[in-house]
């Protein structure tokens, strides 16, 4: 089956987009992310999104890591809505469904911002943190992460005994000054370090709010690949309403590939 598809990027996350609002795709879509999302033998990404038609709301986005496990993205999401505005499917505001449930979204002069889902609270683990904003993050804190050998650190987290029967995906935070943070993330599914992870610099931004003990801020975050932005209000008992997550979300090429 030969199916059109289209590569974007948030901040260096790269997905592929295939509109199956129609119908077109009729495989198996846990093998088709396997496929497609093998930077060598495949196309190449960071996950695979199949945009589909919504009962509830405008469109809904179907995300699939690139083992064929399904969870909530939110640099997907972001490049889904930034894909159906470039094709005139939605306007400059709109909702979308997603695995965790329906989600507002706007089209910005930074990009596109999304609206997370709250967060009931977020785990004080010693020092570091733990915190489910669409997908399972672990948090830990360092002076320097640039010097940190990530796929170590974060496949020794997500296979411990803690963490390996369901995964989780583990970030590096470095403090760069006030209400501004690095992140470097490993990420489950992808079984490596991305560029960016939109549900990881999401909960780093919830770690650094109570390690800081703020209440409603915005946080600017330095990804591998840009920058993204994560406001919040923080409530009891480290929980979290009013989530945002805004940043850059491109087109990169389009094409037509065998599935």
């Amino acid at each position: 089956m030969t199916i059109k598809f289209y590569k974007y990027q948030g901040a260096g996350n790269d997905f592929i987009i295939i509109d199956n609002r129609f119908g077109e795709f009729e495989g198996n879509k846990e093998k088709a992310a396997i496929q497609l999302c093998n930077r060598k033998f495949g196309i190449g990404s960071d996950g695979l999104i199949f945009i589909e038609n919504s009962d509830s709301s405008i469109f809904e986005i179907d995300f699939l890591n690139p083992d064929g496990s399904r969870s909530f993205c939110g640099n997907g999401s972001r490049c889904a809505v930034q894909f159906m505005y470039d094709i005139g499917g939605v306007e400059k505001q709109t909702t979308f469904e997603a695995i965790d449930g329906e989600h507002s979204a706007e089209i910005t002069e930074l990009g596109v911002l999304i609206e997370m889902n709250d967060v009931k609270k977020v785990d004080c683990i010693d020092s570091s943190y733990f915190a489910e904003t669409g997908s399972p993050h672990y948090v830990s804190y360092f002076d320097n992460i640039d010097e940190l050998d990530i796929i170590e650190f974060g496949h020794n987290i997500r296979y411990s005994n803690t963490y390996k029967a369901k995964g989780t995906n583990v970030n590096a935070v470095e403090e760069l000054g006030q209400n501004h943070i690095k992140v470097r993330t490993y990420e489950r599914g992808v079984e490596n370090e991305t560029l960016a992870c939109g549900t990881g610099v999401t909960a780093c931004a919830l770690s650094y709010a109570i390690l800081k003990d703020l209440e409603n801020e915005t946080i600017d975050i330095d990804a591998v690949g840009g920058q993204l932005k994560v406001s919040f209000v923080k409530a009891k008992n480290n929980s979290f309403t009013n989530i945002w997550l805004e940043g850059p979300a491109m087109f990169v090429y389009k094409g037509e590939v065998n599935v």
